[in-house]
C-alpha cells in the first residue's frame, strides 16, 4: 500500500463559492485543482455546469486544474471513473511536488476519494438495454426498486439513467469483482456553508445572469452539432429543462420557473449528502460563507496548521 495522500477538500452546495476559494488557496499553497463536479468534464457545457473558469486565472497566471473538459458531450461519466482519474491527478500532482486540492459539490465523488471506494466495473450490456427500453418509466423504477432502495432521485431523471441503475443492480447480483484498492487519504475537508435563504437569492441571480450570457444557444449549439436529447436530458438540470424548452415541450417561462425550483432542489439534496457523509464519519469543518474572501482564506490556513496535513512547501 501506498502512503496516503495529503488532501485539501473544499465542499458546498451550488453558488456557495467554492471555485474562488480553492483557486486563492492553490495560488498561496503551490497547488492544483481537481474538480470533483459531474458534469464539468464535458466540453462545451460552460454556462449551464457554472464552470467559471475566469476564476483559475489570479495575478496573470492560470492555476493548474483538472478533470474539466475532458470529455465531449454525449459521453457517459461516473465516480468509478472519476475515481480512476482523480487518483491519477492526485500521483501527477505529488510528482510535480505541488499540492491537491479537490474542489466540488458532488457528494459521492467526494465520498469515492475519501474513503477509497471499491467498485465493481460494470460493463455495457446492448441486449437487456433494448429490452428495457420497451419498458415504462413506471416498469423501470418498480424494478429499480426491487433491486435496491433508491438514495439518489437522479437515478429517475430518464429512461437511460433507470436503465444504467438496473444494468448495475443486475450485473452486481451474480459479480463479486472488484477494482485494485486505492491508497488512503489524509484529509483535511471545508464546507462552504450559507444560509437557505442566501442560497436561493444567489441561485435565483445566478440562473438570470446565466440565461442572460447566453444558457439557451449553449443548449442550442449541443443539439444542433448532433447530441441527441436524450442525451441531455441526461445530464439534468439546466440541459434537461433547456432542452424540453428547446424542442416546444415547455415554454420559456415554464422552463425558467421549473429549472429555478430543481436547482433549489439539488441543493438541498447535496446537503442532505454531506449530512450523510458526516453521519458516517467523515468530519466537515463548515465556513461561514458570507465571510469576505480572505478571511475565509486565513482561517482555512489556519485550520491546515492545526489539523497536521503535511503539505509540500510552499
Amino acid at each position: 500500500m501506498k502512503e496516503s495522500y495529503p488532501l485539501l477538500v473544499i465542499t458546498g452546495p451550488t453558488a456557495s463559492g467554492k471555485t474562488s476559494i480553492a483557486a486563492h488557496l492553490a495560488d498561496r499553497l503551490n497547488g492544483e485543482i481537481i474538480s470533483a463536479d459531474s458534469r464539468q468534464v464535458y466540453r462545451g457545457m460552460n454556462l449551464g455546469t457554472g464552470k467559471d473558469l475566469e476564476e483559475y486565472e489570479l495575478h496573470g497566471r492560470q492555476i493548474p486544474y483538472h478533470l474539466i473538459d475532458i470529455l465531449d458531450a454525449g459521453e457517459v461519466y461516473n465516480v468509478f471513473e472519476f475515481q480512476k482519474d482523480a487518483f491519477r491527478c492526485l500521483d501527477e500532482i505529488r510528482s510535480r511536488g505541488k499540492n491537491s486540492i479537490l474542489c466540488g459539490g458532488t457528494g459521492m465523488y467526494i465520498d469515492a476519494i475519501l474513503n477509497s471506494y471499491h467498485f465493481i466495473q460494470v460493463p455495457a450490456n446492448q441486449e437487456r438495454r433494448q429490452e428495457l427500453e420497451q419498458w415504462s418509466d413506471q416498469e423501470l423504477i418498480a424494478l429499480l426498486k426491487s433491486l435496491r432502495k433508491l438514495h439518489n432521485s437522479t437515478d429517475t431523471d430518464s429512461k437511460k439513467r433507470l436503465i444504467r441503475a438496473i444494468e448495475i443492480e443486475e450485473y452486481s447480483r451474480i459479480h463479486n469483482q472488484v477494482v485494485t484498492a486505492y491508497p488512503s487519504v489524509k484529509s483535511l475537508v471545508i464546507g462552504i456553508d450559507i444560509s437557505r435563504e442566501e442560497r436561493r437569492r444567489r441561485i435565483s441571480q445566478r440562473l438570470e445572469q446565466r440565461l442572460k450570457q447566453g444558457m439557451v444557444d449553449e443548449v442550442k449549439i449541443l443539439l444542433d452539432s448532433g447530441i441527441s436529447p436524450e442525451a441531455l436530458l441526461f445530464y439534468g438540470l439546466e440541459y434537461k429543462y433547456l432542452t424540453l424548452y428547446l424542442l416546444g415541450t415547455i415554454s420559456y417561462d415554464e422552463m425558467k420557473s421549473q429549472l429555478e425550483i430543481a436547482i433549489h432542489q439539488f441543493a438541498k439534496r447535496q446537503m442532505t449528502w454531506f449530512r450523510k457523509m458526516e453521519k458516517e464519519g467523515t468530519h466537515i469543518h463548515w465556513m461561514d460563507g458570507m465571510l469576505p474572501l480572505e478571511a475565509k482564506i486565513v482561517k482555512i490556513q489556519q485550520l491546515l496548521a492545526e489539523s497536521g496535513l503535511e503539505l509540500r512547501d510552499m
